[in-house]
């Protein structure tokens, strides 16, 4: 990255640090609490810029210890990561900082702080294997690595964080035709284990976020019960629906409703009777999908609102020919 300006007060506060009476270190160490503060609830751009360069001038000032330079730099790394719009250029070196942060973290930090970069190392990692520029498998393992002190039962919300990023990552893996059932099985496993401590009434928001991913990953696991598999799904994204609302969250309703449709087309009507056919679950998604295709259409989205509409009239063209074929004599 090209060379950071600082704002004025940023440039102001680190004279004042570095001429005060306090070791080198201790300056280096309030370099390094301010720019946590800046990031962690940035306001705009050049908040993020001030923390990198805070940052960049306690690795300046810690050379000779180890420990506290690694901070500095696992700092520098997530500051790069929160970056807007971070592009591969930011990625690439937020990845180089925790990679050369952790060694030292791992062998000198505490558990809790080392986890937390591993966090976010792993999220990087992902955003780089999206662009095909890291091996999945690499964020997967960091991801397990910082649930070993991530627990359920003592960081709840961390947990949640990394099981969803998780069921995503393997979601996201290509294997062989044997293990893709495991990976599949795997990520349901992920957003089960999430929604053991996200609720809806707490955090709806998120709730809703893991029932929609939960019933995308059910649909898409092939297993010996792919029935019960989308009855599941349709369940999920139920659940989902008891927090997206065409009237709060257009996009995301219609985006749930759309999955939750794809999944009634093919579930029978009667799972004891399948010969039967689904012409009630198909007309129920019919109607789903033209009122998805009508929310896309208001809010501008046309390339979904073309897609499920005419995903609906092949519906609806079905159905009419089924009825005709019903009243023949």
């Amino acid at each position: 990255m090209n060379a950071i300006q600082p704002s004025a007060h940023i440039e102001a506060t680190v004279d004042k640090i570095q001429t005060s009476e306090v070791s080198r270190l201790e300056q280096a160490e309030a370099f390094v609490e301010v720019a946590l503060d800046l990031q962690k609830q940035p306001k705009e751009m050049q908040d993020l810029l001030d923390a990198l360069f805070l940052y960049q001038k306690a690795e300046e000032m810690t050379e000779e210890h180890p420990l506290a330079r690694a901070r500095a730099i696992a700092g520098r790394g997530t500051a790069l990561r929160r970056m807007p719009g971070s592009g591969l250029e930011e990625l690439t070196l937020a990845c180089e900082a925790f990679e050369e942060a952790l060694p030292i973290m791992r062998e000198q930090g505490s558990e809790e702080e080392t986890a937390e970069v591993e966090m976010n190392y792993g999220l990087v990692l992902q955003a780089l294997a999206s662009a095909g520029k890291a091996p999945i498998t690499k964020a997967v393992e960091t991801y397990h690595r910082a649930l070993r002190f991530f627990t359920r039962k003592l960081f709840p919300r961390e947990f949640a964080i990394l099981h969803n990023n998780l069921a995503t990552a393997y979601l996201s893996m290509r294997l062989s035709p044997e293990r893709e059932v495991m990976r599949e099985a795997l990520a349901v496993q992920s957003f089960q284990e999430a929604l053991k401590v996200i609720n809806l009434e707490e955090d709806p928001t998120e709730y809703a976020m893991l029932q929609n991913n939960l019933g995308n990953a059910l649909q898409a696991m092939r297993s010996k019960h792919p029935w019960e598999d989308l009855h599941r799904a349709v369940e999920a994204y139920n659940e989902a629906l008891k927090v997206r609302t065409p009237h709060d969250t257009p996009i995301e309703y219609a985006n749930t409703l759309t999955n939750k449709a794809n999944a009634l087309m093919n579930l029978p009507d009667d799972m004891e009777q399948p010969q039967l056919g689904n012409p009630q679950h198909l007309t129920e998604a019919a109607k789903m999908l033209r009122e998805a295709e009508t929310i896309f259409t208001q809010h501008h989205v046309h390339d979904r609102a073309h897609i499920v509409g005419s995903l609906a009239g092949e519906l609806e063209q079905e159905l009419t020919a089924h009825s005709t074929a019903e009243g023949s004599p």
